[in-house]
């Protein structure tokens, strides 16, 4: 479901106008390789995210999303970063602005695939060769939780 039964109540509501949010993103490591999925609304590579439900701690829903999203099992490492984004328009001219809670996270088990219909594809990319058609606000996530040296939290 790509957008909350409680974001449509609220637009039904508002229309378009500018809802301030909160979300989840992920940066999901296997060795020396990051998770990403291809967005079905830009075309753009991005690190798993998601609004949070109401009442939702933001842990668990990072779990959720990663699953709901690649049908993979994480377990999250640590808290690696809390911004807000810049205001963003949807094709469909909702436009939200969000309050992210970026998580580091391990694969733990399963085949990464396309498992919702938000994304056109998913695949693991060499932190170090990362596609030019990645999100902004992605690079700047793996960039904070990974911090600078990704060697580090790669290995067991």
């Amino acid at each position: 479901m790509p957008i909350p039964e409680f974001v449509l109540q609220l637009r039904s509501h508002v229309g378009t106008a500018p809802l301030w949010l909160s979300g989840v993103s992920a940066v999901i490591v296997d060795d020396d390789r990051v998770l990403l999925t291809r967005r079905r609304d830009n075309g753009l590579w991005a690190v798993v995210s998601g609004i949070l439900e109401p009442g939702e701690e933001p842990g668990p829903a990072a779990l959720r999303e990663i699953s709901e999203e690649t049908g993979i099992e994480a377990e999250l490492v640590r808290l690696s970063s809390v911004d807000v984004t810049e205001r963003i328009t949807y094709p469909n001219g909702d436009v939200a602005q969000y309050l992210d809670i970026t998580f580091l996270a391990r694969h733990i088990s399963g085949v990464a695939r396309v498992a919702d219909d938000e994304n056109l594809a998913v695949d693991w990319f060499d932190v170090t060769s990362l596609p030019r058609d990645l999100t902004d606000t992605s690079r700047l996530r793996i960039d904070k939780a990974l911090n600078g040296s990704h060697e580090a939290w790669f290995r067991r």
